[in-house]
């Protein structure tokens, strides 16, 4: 019998989907308070999970969410870069 490996599981900040670690994009927030996007999922610091959907990603520039999350300010160029990421993976 083969034995079904365990998919991690994310919940998105933006819209609370529950969806596998690999369809979700990391945010991550250095000791330093610097935010940026971790490709690996596996840089030190705070994070948070989002969909890689647009419509995700605008939800949470609109609500500020990922300054809530984070518990620092977030720039417009960071949605602009995730953005851009999205595109790039979904091409």
């Amino acid at each position: 019998m083969a034995v079904q490996k365990k998919i991690p599981l994310r919940k998105c900040v933006a819209t609370g989907e529950m969806k596998p670690k690999k369809e979700m994009i990391r945010i991550v927030r250095s000791k330093e308070g610097v935010v940026s996007i971790d490709p690996t999922g596996k840089k030190s610091g705070r994070g948070a999970y989002i969909s890689k959907d647009q419509e995700a990603i605008l939800l949470a520039k609109k609500k500020e969410i990922l300054s809530k999350q984070l518990n620092v300010e977030i720039d417009d160029t960071l949605y602009d870069e995730l953005l851009q990421f999205v595109e790039k993976e979904n091409k």
